[in-house]
């Protein structure tokens, strides 16, 4: 069987739900020219050598990005009608130990509920749960799809109790209740672990361990026998399924190794105590997870995974908290300002939005674009801002100056609550396809 499947041209051995050109491939599918079919994947591909228990071994870490709601951060949130959400992502861990081959399969994916989070120049946009009387489908669709697929499925929700977020865990949790088929986990993670406790994720390993024992993994010997096989997934999400949704399935692919390991070990009736525990080998693992996060977040956000430092070193330094805040202050920037249009030209590349010749463009607006009002409404602002400062300088010579700087303060003051009251306008928007 596997023979048969592999002696099919490329593409036809690609999951199309992971082939980024098929848009762009059609014609030559049509015309059946197999040898320049080449289809593209995206997501992250990472390979070290290990040396456990004296013994060359190879681990490799592969990601694969859903193509079937594809976007930005903040312009592809949650699920659409069919069930499909943002930011799909399976991860495979494989690893060659002694002549045997073993792999753990992981998936993380958008919270499969109807939800927005518009951008409006507010450093965290608020969270809108969309009234739709189909979400109870939507979440029935996808994770039906889940089910069949992978089988057993363990969702995993990492987002906080209380506040926006709060809101939409509520409404995950309550969707949840419907599906007697799924196990629903709910772990504050920002609660529970906070900034930097993270061996705090032993309390979800607890909650889930008979489970994840269950599901198992996949493990064959060098002669080709299948020794077991991983019969379900564990499905992991924050808001954004990047930071705490990759520091989460690197500890659980961590324990998973260990486990395959000593099974290894145990069928070969090895005198080694064969555990994942050398401090070389353990950093190895950590760097490779820790640039598969970056590379998933650069594809999603624009800027490098945060909390990269607790997967590298299992806990927040001093460093990382500024590499942290210099990547929030990217992410800000990208997400109003530059990913409307790079998430047009997804749209456009994916065969999302198809060009009609005959309708109107829909960049022709009877309005200004935000890379208009944008450099318009700073220039004012950083005016207003100087013009201020210059006469509370002068305040004090005379009650004209006094008079002057309140004025000008008012003036800014206004024209910030006008710029801040605009916001949705002045951020960089798609034009090409809606929300869902």
């Amino acid at each position: 069987m596997a023979d048969g499947w592999m002696s099919k041209p490329i593409w036809k051995q690609a999951d199309p739900r992971f082939v980024w050109n098929k848009n762009i491939l059609d014609d030559l599918i049509e015309n059946k020219v197999d040898e320049f079919i080449v289809p593209l994947l995206q997501g992250s591909f990472q390979m070290g050598e290990l040396k456990l228990n004296n013994l060359s071994s190879k681990i490799t870490l592969v990601s694969r990005r859903c193509t079937r709601r594809l976007g930005t951060r903040m312009w592809r949130r949650g699920a659409n009608l069919e069930g499909d959400t943002a930011n799909f992502i399976e991860t495979e861990q494989l690893l060659e130990y002694d002549g045997f081959k073993s792999s753990f399969l992981q998936v993380r994916g958008s919270i499969p509920l109807l939800w927005e989070q518009i951008v409006d120049l507010s450093y965290k946009p608020r969270l809108s749960i969309i009234e739709h009387e189909d979400t109870p489908l939507v979440v029935k669709r996808h994770f039906r799809d889940l089910l069949q697929r992978y089988g057993d499925i363990i969702a995993v929700d990492l987002t906080d109790k209380h506040g926006n977020e709060g809101l939409l865990n509520l409404a995950y949790a309550t969707e949840m209740e419907k599906l007697p088929d799924v196990r629903f986990v709910s772990f504050d993670f920002h609660q529970r672990c906070g900034d930097s406790n993270f061996e705090s994720l032993k309390l979800l390993y607890d909650e889930i361990a008979d489970d994840f024992v269950k599901q198992g993994y996949f493990l064959q010997t060098s002669e080709g026998e299948l020794i077991a096989e991983q019969n379900g997934v564990i499905r992991s999400n924050c808001i954004d399924c990047l930071d705490r949704t990759n520091v989460t399935q690197s500890y659980l692919a961590r324990i998973s190794l260990n486990q395959q390991l000593q099974r290894m070990c145990a069928l070969t009736s090895s005198d080694f105590n064969c555990t994942f525990t050398g401090d070389e080998d353990l950093e190895i693992f950590r760097h490779l997870w820790v640039n598969q996060g970056d590379e998933i977040s650069l594809e999603y956000s624009g800027t490098n995974a945060l909390k990269g430092d607790i997967v590298r070193y299992g806990k927040q330094t001093v460093s990382g908290m500024i590499k942290d805040g210099i990547s929030a202050l990217s992410r800000y920037y990208l997400n109003n300002f530059q990913d409307g249009v790079r998430q047009d030209a997804i749209d456009l590349i994916s065969g999302n939005y198809i060009v009609n010749g005959n309708s109107p463009s829909p960049f022709q607006l009877n309005k200004f674009e935000s890379r208009t009002l944008f450099p318009v409404a700073s220039a004012l602002l950083i005016g207003g801002l100087t013009v201020t400062s210059i006469t509370l300088n002068r305040a004090g010579q005379n009650a004209q100056s006094m008079i002057s700087s309140v004025i000008c303060a008012g003036a800014t003051a206004g024209m910030m609550a006008l710029v801040k009251s605009n916001g949705r306008q002045i951020c960089s928007r798609p034009r090409l396809c809606g929300l869902l």
